[in-house]
């Protein structure tokens, strides 16, 4: 795979968890300082980066995701607490979370889990089309006058991610006998 791409991909889950991580602390009632941000970028980045080579599903995002939040949660906890300007009292009282927490963790950590596996669904089925429209757009030209047709014709159109699961039922109701 291109180191580009790669890095696109791992920049956007680094950025995905530092958002996540920063608005629930945030809104947990605590400040993050800029170097713990910045430490916590590179960490996520540095952690996402090796798994950014191939296809990921669902079973690899969340454990990662849920692993890199925790440790975020705990850089984020001790620059907190270690700031000399403000108190180490907002609402979870340093490194042991409530239960709030937890459950607002997970169920942040689930949701932001589940689009990030969609969002990879979605970007390979494009790029496997894409490869194959352009191996349909390339096979004419290597072909030679003496060469066999390889059968250039474009795959069928499958149906959207969307409409997948959608079941029609038109026409008229059944006739019900007594």
């Amino acid at each position: 795979m291109a180191v580009p791409f790669r890095l696109a991909r791992t920049a956007v889950f680094a950025v995905v968890c530092l958002g996540l991580g920063v608005a629930a602390h945030l809104l947990g009632g605590a400040s993050v300082p800029a170097p713990a941000m910045v430490a916590a970028s590179g960490l996520a980045f540095a952690a996402a980066y090796p798994l950014a080579g191939r296809e990921r599903s669902l079973a690899v995002i969340l454990p990662l995701l849920a692993g890199v939040q925790v440790v975020l949660h705990l850089l984020f906890s001790l620059s907190h607490a270690a700031s000399p300007r403000m108190p180490a009292s907002h609402l979870h009282s340093g490194l042991v979370p409530g239960l709030g927490m937890l459950v607002a963790h997970g169920l942040a950590v689930g949701l932001t889990a589940l689009w990030l596996a969609r969002g990879e669904a979605a970007l390979w089925a494009l790029l496997r089309r894409l490869a194959v429209r352009l191996l349909v757009i390339r096979l004419p030209l290597l072909t030679t006058p003496f060469s066999t047709s390889l059968g250039t014709t474009e795959p069928p159109v499958l149906r959207s991610a969307v409409l997948r699961h959608v079941v029609s039922r038109r026409g008229p109701p059944r006739a019900v006998t007594a």
